[in-house]
């Protein structure tokens, strides 16, 4: 199925590159394109990142392990851009 539509990529592809490492909607438009034309797609995106599910840097300073794994692998994708 398609994700973004102006640039074909597909939902495996976006899956893909999150496996790869890609965490924000920014990150998978800098791999292949999505979402940087028309725009419609980033819902998408986001959803299929789990962005809706994935802790802020405030809550995962909680000390709750999975959301404090989230969050230092978050600062250190920022330090790396």
């Amino acid at each position: 199925m398609f994700v973004c539509n102006c640039f074909g990529v597909t939902e495996a592809q976006v899956k893909k590159h999150a496996a790869d490492g890609a965490c924000t909607p920014r990150q998978i438009a800098s791999a292949c394109k999505a979402g940087t034309d028309c725009g419609s797609c980033v819902r998408r995106i986001q959803a299929l990142l789990g962005r809706g599910a994935l802790p802020g840097r405030d809550t995962a300073k909680q000390d709750i392990p999975a959301l404090a794994e989230a969050g230092r692998r978050q600062e250190r994708l920022d330090e790396a851009a």
